[in-house]
């Protein structure tokens, strides 16, 4: 069975799309990424949420945000926020490991 990973950061730029790519190859799982801000590359929208299995947020302010916004349409979806600061560039090779050492865990 496939399970759906929705990455979300604020302007879908630099840690979300780089979450995507990192995990778009694992086994056994579909990746996408938004941004929670209204002029992000790729915004949030409901249907995005019902389709993820599992939503990673990279700040506490993303996930407030989220409850705040898209309440309704989480339903019993899982939220984990891995606490990665807007502090890389996309495809950084620190934000790549910092991925790496606190998604799989997750995925499992």
């Amino acid at each position: 069975m496939t399970r759906n990973v929705l990455f979300i950061c604020s302007q879908n730029r630099l840690r979300s799309p780089t979450a995507e790519q990192v995990f778009a190859d694992w086994p056994g799982i579909e990746t996408a990424s938004a941004g929670l801000n209204h002029d992000a590359e790729n915004p949030l929208t409901p249907e995005l949420l019902q389709w993820a299995d599992i939503v990673f947020v990279m700040e506490r302010m993303h996930r407030n945000k989220l409850s705040a916004r898209f309440k309704p349409y989480l339903g019993d979806t899982h939220v984990v926020c891995l606490e990665i600061p807007d502090d890389y560039a996309y495809m950084d090779p620190d934000l790549i490991e910092l991925l790496k050492a606190r998604v799989p865990r997750h995925l499992a």
